[in-house]
């Protein structure tokens, strides 16, 4: 599965588009990863307990949508973009979208 940014792939032209794809997830802070990031908050540095998290959670997002650019019958999916809002205090959602085309060669 080809997964860009863009709205083209260079060599490739859209035979088809099969519609939005998306994905997402929704995460809680643990009490640990919260704690140990409110210690780094105090020294400074990055917070890698977040790090590892919204990592997990982009990933996650990304699997389901492209699971859902699988099962429209997709090769490919374009025009990828990220989203996070906060969903309550502590938890935030991650939201993954693009465009699921079929691609075929140029030429």
């Amino acid at each position: 599965m080809i997964v860009v940014n863009t709205e083209t792939v260079a060599g490739y032209r859209i035979e088809r588009v099969l519609g939005l794809v998306q994905g997402n997830t929704v995460r809680a802070k643990n009490f640990g990863r919260d704690f140990l990031a409110g210690l780094k908050n105090i020294v400074g540095g990055e917070l890698s307990e977040y790090t590892e998290l919204l990592t997990e959670s982009r990933q996650q997002a990304t699997q389901r949508m492209l699971d859902e650019a699988q099962r429209l019958g997709a090769n490919a999916v374009i025009n990828v973009r990220y989203s996070t809002s906060a969903v309550t205090a502590g938890a935030a959602e991650l939201y993954a979208y693009g465009t699921a085309v079929t691609l075929i060669p140029e030429g």
